[in-house]
């Protein structure tokens, strides 16, 4: 596909997850994220083609630009909108499906075992992105790990595991969020969060700790009110 067919559906899927856009010019002079995703285009092409040390400069380039960087060996399927983007890294061996979203400051890195450098270069280190997966700010997505189609990824979330398709995961480490309305796949949510309060998994467990001594505080207080009652009786 020509290359300004390209930018056009970028362009496109753009307007339509952004209620920001206001025209298809805002888009092309304004947002970083599609100046990144078209500057790794050649990156990428460049190095498929043997060009490595000229790709590390195009993406070197366009990380100077735009405040995001892209490993020219990444591969990034149609349609990648990084919003705002500023801190976004995406490592070398990553692969991202079809209408991902990705927002400032993701790490998409890489967990190499511990063998020589040499090897680590041929061994998948960094994460693969089904189609339509969210990632909200923040977020880590570390190692050679899926995450699977109509993912979501909470703002702040630390994924070493592999995510199941259509969920939302929350929290460090991320787990998965338990929302009747978890079942995501065909609704785009901004930052990967759904609708109402997003619980925080700490808050939870504090919140169940301060039950279980409310619970043990009331046992006791019954147990001694009983032993009282013997005591008396005893005399």
């Amino acid at each position: 596909m020509p290359m300004f067919k390209v930018i056009r559906h970028e362009i496109d899927s753009i307007m339509q997850r952004d209620p920001a856009a206001r025209s298809r010019a805002e888009v092309f002079f304004c947002y970083s994220g599609l100046h990144a995703v078209v500057l790794h285009r050649f990156a990428h092409t460049a190095w498929q083609r043997g060009f490595r040390l000229s790709a590390r400069l195009i993406s070197q380039v366009g990380r100077f630009l735009t405040g995001i960087e892209i490993h020219p060996g990444a591969t990034i399927g149609k349609r990648l909108f990084i919003d705002h983007g500023m801190g976004v890294v995406i490592g070398e061996t990553a692969e991202l499906g079809d209408d991902v979203t990705i927002y400032q400051a993701v790490t998409l890195g890489g967990i190499a075992p511990s063998i020589d450098s040499e090897s680590q270069r041929e061994t998948n280190r960094h994460p693969t992105l089904g189609d339509g997966v969210i990632v909200g700010s923040g977020a880590q997505i570390l190692g050679p790990i899926n995450v699977s189609a109509g993912a979501r990824i909470g703002a702040n979330a630390v994924v070493t595991q592999d995510v199941p398709a259509a969920i939302t995961v929350v929290g460090i480490p991320a787990r998965e969020l338990e929302n009747k309305d978890n079942d995501v796949a065909e609704v785009f949510r901004p930052y990967g969060t759904p609708l109402g309060d997003l619980p925080d998994p700490l808050v939870r467990s504090l919140e169940g700790l301060v039950k279980h001594v409310a619970s043990l505080q009331e046992r006791i207080e019954f147990l001694e009110k009983d032993s009282k009652k013997k005591i008396k009786k005893t005399k």
